[in-house]
């Protein structure tokens, strides 16, 4: 069996993260052959991921990218707050939102195609886990498209927004950075359901006419008043969850609307997305 030197030690650690006793092992079963030990540390690697896959990744960050009217978002999902702010895990994350954006992915099935630093997104995922001992997975992933499209990124990575606009004609790049941050912030903060009440989901909308029906019929009133009394109540829920119609975080005397049709009548919010760790 040839030596395995400190040099040979110390260079697979680097490229690989592993420790430096599973480094020394791996290069002794390969009998000092450089690409076969980090074979064998991305078996163990797998081996070490699959071991995790039943604990819960209930913690992570979301990281977002953004080009040329497009953008994406991903949640890297982990185990506990304190590996959602390691530099390995959040380069990382960064890495396949970056990944998402350049391949254009249209579905969150393409995730697992992604190819991270010449490997199968999985195949990092393992090896991430490996080096830093905690399951990792990508939990959530979402995209947008637009003349403009613009990200926020709120309490370290916890939530994060895209936005995109239309009848953006005219208006300096500046300006539409300016507002667009500003609907970002509203989403993540406040988190409406759907840009305008004509495209809130029907099933959003059925649920909460049944829950005002429910009440109304509760304090006796008869079916044909309770439904009245439920669309009337539905008027509040659209100023609570319909975007355009949420009073605005940094000027309560206009709605979300009125601010962006101050800024040019035709300027409009034509998507938003919106992910958060441990939230829907």
């Amino acid at each position: 069996m040839s030596t395995i030197t400190a040099d040979q030690v110390k260079k697979l650690r680097e490229v690989t993260g592993a420790g430096i006793m599973d480094c020394k092992k791996a290069l002794e079963e390969a009998q000092g052959d450089f690409e076969k030990a980090i074979e064998i540390l991305r078996k163990k690697g797998h081996k070490m991921a699959a071991a995790r896959q039943e604990r819960d990744a209930n913690e992570g960050a979301v990281f977002a990218a953004v080009e040329e009217g497009e953008g994406h978002l991903i949640l890297l999902a982990c185990e506990t707050d304190f590996v959602a702010k390691n530099e390995d895990f959040r380069a990382f994350g960064q890495k396949v939102a970056e990944a998402a954006l350049k391949n254009h992915i249209s579905s969150a099935e393409e995730i697992s195609s992604l190819v991270i630093e010449g490997l199968p997104l999985p195949e990092k995922l393992a090896e991430l886990t490996a080096r830093i001992g905690e399951k990792m997975e990508v939990a959530k992933w979402a995209s947008v498209k637009g003349e403009y499209v613009t990200h926020y990124i709120h309490m370290g990575g916890r939530i994060g927004v895209l936005v995109a606009l239309k009848g953006t004609a005219g208006l300096a790049p500046e300006k539409l950075e300016e507002v667009g941050k500003n609907v970002a912030m509203q989403i993540a903060a406040l988190r409406p359901v759907s840009v305008s009440r004509e495209t809130v989901p029907a099933d959003i909308l059925e649920k909460e006419k049944e829950i005002a029906r429910a009440q109304a019929m509760a304090e006796g009133k008869p079916p044909a008043i309770a439904e009245k009394i439920a669309v009337g109540k539905l008027e509040k829920f659209f100023k609570e969850a319909v975007l355009v119609e949420q009073e605005f975080f940094l000027d309560p005397q206009k709605t979300v609307g009125q601010y962006i049709r101050s800024v040019s009548p035709s300027l409009e919010v034509s998507s938003f997305v919106r992910l958060q760790v441990g939230g829907k």
